[in-house]
């Protein structure tokens, strides 16, 4: 495992490398081994959202129970979009009860963690999404530095307070070891491409452009509830707005059919 952060890649690296760089993962019963052609996009960096769940491995050796099926680690690991591998740890499906629970999470995470992964394991992340409404959001620096590194958290903003607040509630409490998914709120219509990248260039700013890192949200909220797929003309904007960063797809299996893939492709080449 890789000790620390790597420089963050200039704008010229990360667009030469396609419109995204990675792509989140988030398993569940109907997701157990995702198979894509993501790479074509330019995903080699595979985010695993999590890999035990409500206190439910995916993985053996963990001391936990285990899912009846598991994911081919194996096949996945030789996969080309997921070349490097940020383990997700322990989490909850219900966002209050993971916030809730966060030092049970640790202890479990630190199990995962020592697992024999047969990946390329580049870092990790812990799947407690924090944002500013929590108000007891400091109290998971204690645990964080526990926790195995490179490291990252997600954070997401649907008050909208702005870029430069958010990096500053961030930099008060958060440590300096410790990288930013930024959720871009594009999903639910939070905000657009052009705000989600001003938000990122005041985190960058703040905490340092090696620990932040854009989510790109490839689906779209229905009226009525529920999601669906974002089309590509949707999605074209957000990875254009967002160039010079590097860019995870949420998420590949649920969202980035190989159709879409092939439209982005194709819009590429015209």
């Amino acid at each position: 495992m890789a000790a620390g952060y790597c420089i963050a890649a200039t704008p010229r690296m990360v667009e030469a490398s396609g419109v995204a760089q990675g792509m989140v993962w988030q398993p569940d019963a109907a997701h157990v081994n995702p198979h894509g052609q993501w790479d074509a996009l330019g995903v080699r960096e595979l985010l695993v959202q999590w890999t035990a769940v409500d206190d439910e491995a995916l993985v053996p050796g963990a001391g936990l129970p285990t899912a009846q099926r598991l994911p081919d680690w194996k096949r996945i690991g030789r996969e080309p979009w997921a070349r490097e591998v940020i383990v997700g740890l322990a989490g909850r499906f219900d966002e209050s009860q993971a916030r809730g629970n966060a030092a049970q999470l640790v202890k479990q995470s630190l199990a995962l963690a020592a697992v024999k992964w047969p990946v390329h394991v580049a870092g990790w992340y812990f799947p407690v999404e924090v944002d500013p409404t929590w108000r007891d959001a400091a109290s998971l620096a204690p645990l964080l530095d526990r926790l195995p590194k490179p490291l990252w958290i997600s954070v997401y903003d649907n008050s909208n307070i702005g870029g430069a607040a958010l990096a500053a509630w961030l930099d008060r409490w958060l440590p300096r070891d410790v990288g930013v998914l930024f959720q871009d709120g594009c999903g639910d219509y939070v905000r657009k491409p052009a705000v989600a990248r001003a938000y990122a260039d005041a985190l960058a700013e703040r905490l340092g452009p090696e620990r932040v890192r854009i989510i790109a949200e490839a689906f779209r909220g229905l009226p009525g509830g529920g999601v669906r797929a974002a089309s590509a003309s949707e999605l074209r904007p957000q990875l254009q707005a967002y160039r010079g960063y590097r860019v995870f797809l949420f998420d590949g299996p649920h969202y980035v059919s190989p159709a879409l893939v092939r439209e982005m492709v194709e819009a590429r080449r015209h």
